[in-house]
């Protein structure tokens, strides 16, 4: 049976119902069953992803319409994270490339470097070295290249995968020079040096929510996820060599999600500055260098 669609508008209304009953869980660069259809529908039929009004009456042709329905029961049925589907993700104005080598970038610290974190950073344009730990697709890293024009990045992950991906995105925004991307466990592959900002978004999810994450998170690599049973274990270990990496003035940015209860239960002798995004106060932590356990 043909089924009844012509234009972009029949598609868009069949995909919100579609993926409203498959019960999707959002989160990955979309908030809700109608941006998420916008986004797919334009970007499977090669239109401008901001402009969606001028083409909804657009007639489509048969394999337009054939193309556009396998993508959306691809994500209804599959539960395939959208950025997985297009391999791209945007923050803040930047495509990156991404496939299942890494988790979807949405870091709030990403919001942080648009003004170059001020005012715990007095002049962004003196930043002269910054490190990021657990890289993935080298968004951050790549974002800190341009909030601080004047710096050289390091990016560090565990994973080779993932370091592909991150060499993918760094090579397409020109940066090769300024971003030299490390295999390693966190500090190991690191030349000795000191750094003026040190950022990261590591695994930090608890055993328990790993269990209960919906069925989108688990096609990304575990191992970017999984933070331990109280999440903690990877940011345990950034904290407590992170005085021996920054400059006296240096700070460290931790992104840690949902987990900040965990957080002040493991660093309650810490003093944490919570830093303001758009999800709230709970997301990030700062810690100033003079600050941190020697």
């Amino acid at each position: 049976m043909t089924l009844p669609f012509s234009t972009v508008r029949d598609l868009l209304r069949y995909a919100v119902s579609r993926f409203n009953e498959a019960k999707l869980s959002f989160g990955h660069g979309s908030a809700n069953a109608y941006d998420e259809a916008a986004y797919l529908l334009l970007h499977t039929l090669h239109l401008p992803l901001d402009l969606l009004d001028p083409f909804l009456d657009a007639r489509l042709t048969s394999a337009e319409i054939d193309a556009v329905l396998k993508v959306i029961e691809r994500r209804a049925a599959e539960r395939v994270p959208a950025a997985y589907i297009t391999q791209e993700a945007w923050m803040h104005g930047y495509r990156f490339h991404v496939d299942e080598r890494v988790i979807v970038p949405r870091s709030f610290i990403g919001e942080l470097l648009q003004d170059g974190l001020q005012p715990y950073v007095e002049d962004p344009e003196q930043v002269g070295a910054v490190l990021e730990l657990c890289t993935g697709s080298g968004c951050l890293a790549i974002l800190a290249a341009h909030a601080f024009p004047n710096a050289d990045v390091d990016a560090v992950d565990l994973s080779a995968p993932a370091l592909e991906v991150a060499t993918r995105n760094v090579a397409d925004y020109k940066l090769d020079d300024r971003i030299a991307l490390f295999e390693g466990d966190l500090y190991a592959p690191l030349a000795e040096r000191r750094y003026d900002v040190i950022l990261s978004n590591p695994p930090y999810v608890n055993a328990t929510s790993m269990q209960a994450l919906p069925a989108e998170y688990k096609h990304e690599p575990e191992m970017a996820l999984a933070g331990g049973a109280d999440g903690m274990d990877i940011v345990r270990r950034i904290i407590a060599d992170a005085r021996n990496w920054l400059t006296d003035e240096g700070v460290l940015v931790v992104e840690i999600g949902n987990e900040r209860e965990h957080v002040e239960a493991a660093f309650g002798g810490l003093d944490l500055v919570w830093l303001p995004t758009s999800a709230g106060d709970d997301n990030v932590f700062l810690i100033q260098a003079r600050d941190l356990p020697v």
